[in-house]
């Protein structure tokens, strides 16, 4: 599984910049950031439903996955230089 995370991360980046960016004009998941950031995603008048949750899953999981792919790649590297 590691293997896998590790040698996709050409597939995680196409992911990361079309579905983890769309719509382009302003990226849901910026907006999204944005307002759990700001408090009002858990409580309150405007808090976050589940479709607002589900659209946070659904264009985080690209990034998330390309994170991990260039923490794996990178530890790898550092692993055959020692």
């Amino acid at each position: 599984m590691k293997e896998k995370l590790r040698q996709n991360w050409k597939l995680f980046l196409i992911a990361s910049l079309t579905l983890g960016l769309a719509p382009f004009k302003p990226p849901h998941i910026v907006g999204k950031l944005q307002w759990i950031a700001g408090g009002n995603a858990f409580s309150g008048e405007h808090a976050m439903k589940f479709m607002d949750w589900f659209d946070v899953f659904l264009h985080g999981t690209p990034w998330i996955l390309l994170i991990v792919s260039i923490i794996l790649n990178l530890l790898t590297l550092s692993s055959k230089n020692k």
